[in-house]
């Protein structure tokens, strides 16, 4: 089988990329490399069942000559929070790239899993988040909702294509994922900026008061939920949560890894309020995701604690901060 990962060289995806190979899948995988790097799949360039190709997805003519004889797309490559990024391209990205990669699977016939987020629940209250509840977004003038809205765009375009194609889909809706390889800035989530601060004996930054609370999931266990929505054709025309249910609030997430680094220095905290964002920026107080529909369609349930996943990326970045010092002689 052949399967066709976009943002294949970014975080999740060079992850998916890993496992694919290992369990005998023959992996397309394509990347702009404006998130994605190279040194995430490099290990990957001389297998001969993996293919690498630096193509945009909004690259149309270029996309679909370049992914043929696909089985099965994940969709992973998008833009996020405009915060992070920019709106305009948040929104054509997510939009334009979706309808591409929705196109390319109806021609091939592939079986194609859209990666949606956990962001598209908003501001509701109804815990925990179920696949089937209310999704309760804010006003359009608050532009961080500019990247749930374009992912909830996908979800029904996807199901559009779904009625209208009678194309194989799937909707996984991830929750925080971390892990190794993650971006160690606010695009990859709060563990990457959280470190760079613990190790540089610097204060951790703390949006509003720190106590809104998130479930965490290692890298590798959504990409192990992922795989088996690859090989389960019962979880066709359904959506899924990935994540866990252990929960905790911001603040206490950095207080662990402080106290799971190692370090003698002691914590501190730099509070950050939310007015001091542009655009009236909107945080969500708590995001706790229901996953029997995980377990019942997948078979799957989590197994990484978030001490042990974070003891994981702890390791890791410290053989990445101590390769990069070896390599430039500091």
């Amino acid at each position: 089988m052949k399967v066709l990962v976009t943002g294949g060289a970014g975080f999740i995806g060079s992850h998916l990329c890993d496992t694919l190979l290992a369990r005998g899948y023959e992996v397309s995988c394509i990347d702009n490399l404006s998130k994605g790097s190279m040194n995430n799949i490099k290990h990957n360039l001389g297998n001969d069942k993996f293919k690498f190709t630096n193509i945009d997805i909004l690259d149309r003519e270029m996309l679909f000559s370049t992914a043929t004889g696909i089985d099965v797309i994940v969709h992973l490559a998008a833009s996020k929070i405009p915060r992070y990024s920019n709106a305009i391209y948040t929104l054509l990205l997510n939009s334009q790239g979706a309808i591409n990669i929705l196109d390319l699977a109806r021609i091939s016939g592939a079986k194609v899993l859209v990666a949606s987020t956990s962001d598209v629940y908003g501001k509701s209250t109804d815990f925990p988040f179920r696949e089937d509840g209310d999704l309760v977004l804010g006003p359009s003038v608050v532009r961080r909702w500019g990247y749930a809205i374009s992912k909830l765009f996908d979800e029904h375009l996807a199901y559009a294509y779904e009625d209208q194609y009678n194309l194989r889909v799937v909707i996984l809706r991830f929750f925080g994922t971390y892990g190794e390889r993650q971006h160690l800035n606010w695009w990859g989530g709060p563990q990457g900026v959280f470190l760079e601060a613990i190790f540089n004996n610097k204060p951790v930054e703390i949006h509003g008061d720190g106590r809104q609370t998130r479930c965490f999931i290692y890298v590798k266990d959504a990409v192990e939920a992922t795989l088996r929505a690859i090989e389960n054709e019962k979880c066709v025309g359904e959506i899924v949560n990935i994540g866990t249910q252990e929960e905790i609030s911001i603040l206490d997430l950095a207080r662990l890894m402080h106290q799971l680094s190692g370090v003698t220095y002691e914590f501190r905290a730099q509070y950050v309020p939310y007015s001091s964002f542009s655009k009236s920026y909107e945080d969500v107080m708590k995001r706790s995701p229901s996953i029997k529909k995980m377990e019942s369609l997948l078979g799957y349930k989590p197994t990484t604690k978030l001490s042990e996943g974070l003891g994981r990326l702890m390791e890791w970045y410290r053989n990445e901060k101590q390769s990069c010092t070896i390599t430039h002689g500091n």
